[in-house]
């Protein structure tokens, strides 16, 4: 495959302290991108999530691989300080290529496999806020300046392909499970009000994505998190943050996007339609092994799948 070209275009990845969101707005640079990466956790001081990852520390990756970023300290809560983030790349550049809305953390206050009425409503009510209303606000100041050329696309971030999520996830619980139906359903109408302007909204889901946080609960680095499977075989299907970045950078300069418009896709079906890989070489297919073989309880075999 071709690596992904995005010389002159001009991105905001929202939610890109850690995860996902920081190894898109890397690869988005590396392919060439001026990408704006925002976030709340910073050098002065930590969100809510209370994790060490800090804004500044993404763009210092964006840095190093010799792109252009501007890492900024955004709570895309607040309606004034996104206002100000556009008002900036408008002022900066007169344009936006690309918004990936990435933002989250309500992982925080998950309560996994409880009922609704089981689990904590403070905490349920704000996971709503922090996982739909910043997408809405983001966007609602974002798209009249990405609709000022054809071409330009939104990556709505979300877990689970649409076919797994027909069905309720009651192992995530009622909150969880809202938050990434709201996020398809944002992309369907974004897909349909950005159409006559030329432009896209796709949803992207990595497959079990080996984040800091997630690393942390096995106990293992990027570098030794094979050692995680004697504990959980079927981690053997996770992915690198980085093959989920190399994929929304394929989408990105997919001229071809359009036909994407309003659907939710994998990295691992990205991977197939761009040629890129994770890592270590691999593809893995992570939603089509958690239907095949995980959700089957049938032992942990990746081959076919990575």
């Amino acid at each position: 495959m071709s690596a992904a070209d995005l010389t002159g275009k001009v991105a905001l990845v929202a939610g890109a302290t850690r995860g996902a969101g920081r190894a898109i707005a890397v690869e988005l640079a590396r392919a060439g991108a001026t990408v704006y990466a925002t976030g709340r956790s910073s050098r002065a001081g930590r969100s809510e999530i209370d994790r060490p990852e800090t804004i500044e520390e993404t763009g210092d990756l964006i840095a190093a691989t010799g792109g252009d970023g501007i890492a900024l300290r955004v709570d895309h809560l607040e309606p004034e300080q996104v206002r100000t983030l556009i008002a900036r790349i408008d002022a900066d550049h007169g344009r936006l290529d690309v918004l990936v809305n990435d933002i989250f953390g309500g992982d925080r206050y998950a309560q996994f496999g409880t009922t609704v009425w089981e689990h904590d409503l403070d905490g349920g009510l704000r996971m709503l806020r922090m996982g739909i209303d910043t997408h809405a606000i983001t966007s609602h100041f974002a798209l009249p300046l990405l609709i000022r050329r054809p071409g330009g696309l939104v990556v709505e971030m979300t877990d689970g392909t649409a076919e797994y999520n027909v069905a309720y996830r009651h192992q995530v619980g009622f909150y969880y499970d809202l938050v990434k139906a709201a996020v398809q359903r944002m992309t369907t109408a974004q897909a349909y009000e950005l159409a006559p302007h030329g432009c896209a909204a796709v949803a992207v889901t990595p497959g079990w994505l080996r984040s800091e946080t997630m690393l942390e609960i096995f106990g293992v680095t990027e570098e030794n998190w094979r050692d995680a499977l004697d504990r959980e075989p079927h981690f053997a299907i996770s992915e690198s943050p980085t093959f989920v970045g190399r994929a929304v950078a394929a989408l990105a300069a997919d001229p071809e996007v359009a036909a994407l418009s309003g659907t939710v896709v994998s990295s691992g079906q990205l991977a197939r339609r761009h040629g890129f890989t994770d890592v270590d070489g691999s593809r893995p297919d992570c939603w089509r092994y958690l239907v095949e073989v995980q959700d089957r309880g049938l032992p942990a075999d990746t081959d076919g799948y990575r």
